[in-house]
């Protein structure tokens, strides 16, 4: 229900700008740009079916480092996670903001083995938040390096899409997500069955973080087509 509540809100705004703001037509674009890019952050981070509850301080909510770690984990099974003593450290770095350290810990890490997907995705990931959010080339080349290993390609392409999503390339970082799920073949039954329980499937996340995003961008462009034919 909460979704039918910011699709409604989003187009009321739109249209309450157009209607009695009166903004000109050169701005209702920009003015749909940022309201798709905020539905973007929502589909991608808010959570609706988690149970309301008291908001907590400023100082106990988690750094990037420790939610990227979790929905890191949360996209990669048991079978192909990393084994580096140094992402366990590198990943408590993070969680306090010292993204510097945890790169040049997992920079260690990839350089003893090259083929750790988990640990080039950590890595890509502590260069992103250490260059606040820009996709740097390091960044890419981490992410590229994850991708190119079969049990961490599908989180690899999650996270590219999603710091391009965050940066503002919207239509880019969809892109991304749908060669991601194109790009890796589905598990087959029996090596679903083999999964360890805390290593849940990355697919059927992607999978639902498009569906979220395509829904939404597809109610602010409803919203940004009929707009204009109110005035």
């Amino acid at each position: 229900m909460s979704w039918v509540l910011v699709i409604a809100l989003a187009a009321a705004a739109l249209a309450l700008a157009v209607l009695v703001l009166r903004i000109g037509r050169g701005a209702i674009a920009a003015f749909a740009a940022a309201l798709a890019l905020g539905l973007a952050g929502y589909a991608l981070q808010a959570r609706p079916d988690v149970p309301a509850a008291p908001a907590a301080g400023i100082a106990l909510r988690p750094a990037p480092g420790q939610e990227w770690r979790a929905l890191r984990q949360e996209m990669i099974g048991w079978e192909a996670r990393s084994d580096a003593r140094t992402l366990i450290t590198a990943d408590a770095f993070a969680a306090r903001g010292d993204y510097v350290t945890a790169a040049g810990l997992l920079r260690i890490a990839v350089q003893e083995d090259p083929r750790d997907g988990e640990a080039w995705l950590a890595l890509a990931n502590s260069l992103v938040e250490h260059a606040d959010g820009l996709l740097t080339a390091p960044a890419r080349l981490a992410y590229a390096r994850a991708a190119a290993q079969p049990g961490t390609a599908l989180a690899a392409g999650y996270f590219l899409g999603l710091n391009q999503l965050r940066g503002g390339d919207i239509i880019v970082g969809r892109e991304t997500w749908v060669a991601t799920l194109a790009g890796v073949p589905p598990v087959t039954a029996e090596q679903a069955a083999g999964r360890a329980a805390e290593g849940a499937d990355a697919r059927v996340l992607l999978v639902e973080r498009l569906d979220r995003l395509d829904q939404l961008l597809a109610a602010a462009l409803q919203a940004q087509q009929v707009a204009p034919e109110r005035q």
